[in-house]
């Protein structure tokens, strides 16, 4: 995956991959195979009962003869990055000391590419480890702009992704994310208002708010991740790069009346933010 010893930089072999820059430095720790797959099933039971906090899961483990308690539910939702939605946000905490900025996409009528991007972090398991997906999805086509993977839930390799739609395709009139740490950070705040982005975060624990982020991270993992077994990092991004690719460009989507990401986000994209 990463070679050290090529004449390549680091840093650009992680923008070739897809990959943050911090999980070429990485050392992960090892987790037993017995807690991979408890949290693979936590991962699932979460996809299906978004509502479900640490008591419940704990619960539905235990009906399923898992011995776990409370405590240790709330720990392994901690390390994936997930919550309830009555609670808080998917993938990360609210910082305290960060601006949180309001839904603007309440009665919002979206019909055209680049009007609303929205943006979320998902956990990925892999056979001996797991990974962090960041993508950004134009809303009114259903598109997967850009993505990155991570080892780590930091907020470089979410602006590294942002940096590369923006790049291609120009700039949105509004980004949308929810209120974690990682996106009502100033780093991740201020390039989009250098950009000229409005900011838009969803209500707290409001998951319709960002619905097709969280649909195109249902159609992932029931039609490719849960299908695979990665043995390593670069394993899930060859994988995902062709899941990703299959979704913008052939499979055909009902809330678009059969058409194809692809098809909708480029026939019907204004002239002057036409892809490079």
């Amino acid at each position: 995956m990463i070679d050290r010893t090529h004449a390549v930089p680091v840093v650009r072999q992680c923008q070739l991959l897809k990959l943050s820059r911090s999980t070429a430095y990485y050392q992960p720790t090892p987790v037993s195979a017995t807690e991979l797959a408890l949290m693979r099933r936590m991962d699932e039971l979460h996809l299906q009962y978004p509502f479900a906090g640490a008591r419940m899961l704990r619960d539905l483990l235990r009906r399923e003869g898992h011995t776990i308690g409370r405590k240790r539910v709330r720990t392994l939702m901690t390390r994936m990055g997930i919550a309830a939605v009555y609670r808080k946000p998917r993938t990360s905490q609210r910082h305290p000391a960060h601006t949180v900025y309001p839904y603007l996409l309440r009665h919002l009528e979206i019909t055209r590419p680049n009007h609303v991007w929205a943006a979320d972090i998902t956990y990925i398991p892999m056979k001996r480890g797991f990974v962090y997906l960041f993508a950004v999805l134009d809303w009114a086509s259903r598109r997967v702009l850009a993505w990155r993977l991570s080892n780590t839930l930091t907020t470089d390799f979410c602006l590294d992704a942002v940096q590369e739609a923006i790049t291609r395709y120009g700039t949105p009139a509004i980004f949308n994310t929810d209120q974690g740490c990682q996106f009502t950070s100033q780093e991740f705040t201020g390039f989009l208002k250098d950009h000229g982005i409005q900011i838009s975060m969803d209500g707290k624990g409001c998951w319709r708010d960002n619905v097709f982020v969280e649909r195109l991270w249902k159609s992932i993992k029931y039609e490719e991740v849960y299908l695979r077994a990665y043995e390593t990092v670069s394993a899930a991004q060859q994988g995902l790069a062709r899941y990703l690719t299959f979704y913008n460009q052939t499979r055909p989507h009902q809330a678009l009346d059969g058409h194809t990401p692809d098809g909708v986000y480029f026939d019907h994209l204004p002239t002057q933010h036409t892809a490079a």
